[in-house]
């Protein structure tokens, strides 16, 4: 007797299940290869992604001038702040004849933010909307890279203001760079001269395509808080790269395309084309996040964003784990453990470890510092196994208030009993400190 699989499974078991004979590699190396779009695809269609990206366009529309203005005021007084208005017309011109107004009026409300118009009260709320659209920004990136504890508030608020000071001198400089090589002789020749016009032309819209990848593999390194790998940033950037250029082309077809549109809502058509836009902007974002994580971790692919949900088997043994590597680091005054490196080292996600870490804080046998560095709370001989055993069976405090309630069986309780009575026994008396020096 058959079982039906149904459509996706049986995607699923030929992706993943079924290998190539040797002799094909070319069909191997495709197998592989299309793993990755249908991961995509998978974690595009649950709709995680999607809420994500509609919330990060409500936190654009609220802080997109301010977080220019803010940009604007550090290259201001380097006498360089319209450098940027090319920037914002790029970004904005998929939406079609419009971008240019657009864009008039995005510089108008940008000009129009100043200190002495807003005052002490209203620079401070520009200056949180600026904060909390990056921390917006870092959670969706740490739910694509599986990362469930953000950054400290002293690295959320170091690390974000150096990325909105030197991001705008960084981008200044590039474009500042490719206006000089725009105004040498021999480009200018070159562009003038109709054999080679439509090259330079090209040559011109794929710097562009550059610099918004380049924008990208920055973000998919800086922003998760986890250490990402260059290759893995790269890939990332490189795809989101060519997806923002080619929607961005398609998007502009459509705009002009959509007459219907225009007559339907007027004056609103734009800001609807600029709204959606900006959607698809962000969605592609994530989706590059996301690849970059699969391509650090390609064993997460069959996965992909389902919850993983540890045993207690295994959420003993990383307890245990990551007690004994923060006392041996602490014994050989070594430094310590971070959180993210310790994720790596025991090859398991973040989000998976975090909850086993919170159990060990709450029981008072390990501390997180600010820097997100993994240290005992104690002395090591204080900290018996028993105890790190007993904080990350289950939730204490929620089986000690429903134990009460259970109507257990007598039998039942009388094995499960022998079987703690079995483990105290085994661990006995010994500490951290004896375990981590034997």
């Amino acid at each position: 007797m058959t079982v039906e699989l149904d459509p996706r499974r049986r995607i699923e078991r030929l992706l993943f299940d079924s290998e190539p004979p040797l002799r094909l590699a070319p069909a191997r190396w495709l197998l592989q290869l299309l793993r990755y779009p249908y991961a995509l695809v998978r974690d595009l269609l649950t709709g995680e992604l999607n809420l994500r990206a509609m919330s990060l366009v409500y936190t654009t529309l609220l802080s997109l001038v301010p977080l220019a203005a803010f940009a604007f005021a550090v290259l201001k007084g380097l006498g360089i702040h319209r450098d940027l208005e090319p920037l914002v017309y790029e970004f904005l011109r998929p939406v079609g004849a419009q971008a240019d107004e657009l864009t008039a009026q995005f510089m108008r409300f940008v000009d129009n933010v100043r200190g002495g118009v807003l005052g002490s009260v209203g620079l401070a709320l520009l200056l949180y909307t600026v904060v909390a659209t990056i921390q917006k920004l870092e959670e969706a990136c740490n739910f694509a890279w599986h990362v469930d504890r953000p950054r400290s508030l002293v690295r959320r608020i170091s690390e974000y203001l150096s990325l909105m000071v030197v991001g705008p001198l960084v981008i200044a400089i590039a474009l500042g760079l490719l206006g000089a090589v725009a105004k040498l002789d021999a480009l200018r020749w070159l562009t003038e001269d109709p054999a080679f016009g439509g090259l330079v032309s090209g040559l011109g819209r794929a710097g562009v395509w550059l610099f918004v990848t380049a924008a990208f593999t920055f973000l998919y390194l800086f922003v998760p808080n986890t250490r990402v790998r260059l290759r893995a940033a790269l890939l990332g950037g490189l795809t989101a790269g060519a997806l923002w250029a080619a929607s961005g082309a398609l998007f502009a077809q459509v705009v002009t395309a959509s007459a219907r549109m225009v007559a339907i809502y007027a004056g609103f058509a734009i800001f609807l084309a600029a709204l959606i836009w900006i959607y698809l902007s962000w969605l592609i974002l994530l989706l590059g996040a996301q690849l970059s994580f699969y391509v650090q971790n390609p064993r997460y692919l069959r996965a992909g964003q389902v919850p993983v949900r540890l045993t207690s088997r295994l959420r003993e043994r990383l307890a245990l784990s990551a007690m004994l590597l923060a006392a041996r680091a602490f014994l050989a005054g070594a430094p310590p453990w971070r959180l993210r490196r310790l994720a790596e080292k025991l090859e398991i996600p973040g989000s998976a470890l975090s909850p086993v870490v919170q159990a060990l804080e709450q029981s008072g046998l390990l501390t997180t510092t600010d820097r997100e560095e993994v240290l005992p709370a104690r002395d090591l001989e204080s900290i018996r196994i028993h105890d790190i055993l007993l904080a990350v069976r289950d939730e204490q405090h929620y089986e000690t208030w429903l134990l009460g309630r259970a109507a257990t069986e007598p039998a039942a309780d009388a094995l499960a009993d022998s079987v703690d009575a079995a483990i105290r026994e085994r661990t006995g008396e010994l500490t951290l400190r004896q375990l981590a020096a034997g």
